[in-house]
């Protein structure tokens, strides 16, 4: 991991729909991550939703921490944690992590261009750090941030984390993105958001310097 930080000891319960079969079988995150950076099992760990790359996905990034590139926006550290379902969730040191999103202006890089889009590797712990903004919103969708876990050649696991309103709404008053007017209801339109019942949106708490971080736990096959 490219990242000097550290992470926080709070993280957050995965809560799933009781006796809900078919949205455990999809479902995002662990219930809680590994208990040491040494790696051990993470119990009640299950599969993350699966979602399409989209158009904007422009393939491997740079490998770094920071992709802000200097883009305005609410500062966003995502803190994430890889470990393998399959394997007693069991921390997955050696992936690579992908992410990319639109801007404040919801708007995504392209051509040359290389904002909000980045790699970084799992470390032993299975452990990642971005460094980012909140996401704009654009084309009714309920903003998100693209991400694909590729755990070796020929394999990968692509999804998206969505934001709560709420949240959504408190960051959104403010400038860079109050040039536009929100969306009242960011999420309520987007099936996608809708069919992942909560299960991959992330629970941001401020960072103090007037910037927010977010710590999730993604389980793949």
């Amino acid at each position: 991991m490219s990242d000097d930080g550290t992470f926080p000891t709070r993280r957050r319960a995965l809560l799933l729909a009781a006796g809900s079969a078919s949205v455990a079988a999809l479902a995002a995150g662990c219930g809680r991550p590994p208990a040491a950076p040494t790696g051990g099992p993470a119990p009640d760990c299950v599969l993350a939703v699966k979602a399409g790359a989209g158009p904007n996905y422009a393939g491997p990034g740079r490998t770094r921490s920071d992709v802000t590139d200097g883009r305005e926006g609410t500062a966003l550290r995502l803190e994430l944690t890889v470990v393998r379902a399959a394997n007693g969730c069991r921390p997955l040191a050696g992936a690579a992590v992908d992410i990319w999103q639109a801007d404040a202006a919801g708007v995504y890089s392209e051509g040359r261009e290389t904002y909000l889009r980045g790699v970084q590797v799992t470390d032993a712990a299975g452990r990642c750090v971005f460094r980012t903004i909140v996401p704009g919103w654009y084309a009714g969708l309920a903003p998100h941030i693209h991400f694909k876990v590729r755990p070796g050649a020929g394999t990968e696991t692509t999804s998206q984390f969505f934001l709560p309103e709420d949240f959504l709404r408190t960051v959104y008053a403010r400038q860079p993105y109050a040039r536009r007017k929100a969306p009242r209801s960011p999420n309520a339109h987007d099936d996608r958001f809708r069919a992942a019942a909560g299960t991959m949106t992330l629970a941001p708490v401020a960072d103090g310097a007037g910037g927010y971080r977010a710590a999730y736990t993604v389980g793949i096959a």
